[in-house]
């Protein structure tokens, strides 16, 4: 499982022109998921994450959790996050998982995330054409892939 988390003063996830979902402070995510990953993942995973300490305190330093500063979340899968470029130049996406797998795995996350956060997630719409907008504060972006968790 491979996660794009950004911070972000405001963002929010449009389908077919509407908005779908939108957040003030907090992290927006991309999550890619593929066949090899587990509910262990998603537990680690959604641990990491409100807890990542890159919010800032009153020095100005990356101190504070999502946690601590009270902050949201937008949740959205993005399978293109597991495109292969080693050969030509049209990604391969044969990592990424396919709706059967991918979609339950998305929804534990969004579970997950709620639980750890104690409130309610926007999401995106799994396979639907989204429009994306935020701004990232910082800009802070960080990626985590579970597979290298050690």
């Amino acid at each position: 499982m491979i996660a794009v988390i950004q911070r972000v003063s405001e963002a929010s996830v449009k389908i077919e022109g509407k908005i779908k979902s939108e957040i003030g402070l907090g992290l927006m995510i991309l999550v890619g998921i593929e066949d090899a990953d587990t509910e262990e993942d998603i537990e680690w995973l959604s641990k990491k994450m409100v807890n990542l300490r890159i919010f800032p305190d009153d020095r100005e330093v990356m101190n504070r959790s999502l946690l601590d500063v009270g902050g949201d979340i937008l949740l959205i899968s993005q399978f293109t996050l597991h495109a292969s470029t080693k050969k030509g130049n049209r990604p391969s996406y044969i990592k990424a998982a396919k709706p059967p797998v991918a979609i339950p795995l998305y929804e534990k996350m969004i579970q997950a995330l709620e639980r750890e956060l104690g409130k309610n997630i926007g999401t995106g719409e799994f396979g639907a054409d989204m429009k994306v907008a935020l701004i990232n504060d910082g800009p802070v972006t960080i990626t985590i892939n579970t597979k290298n968790k050690v």
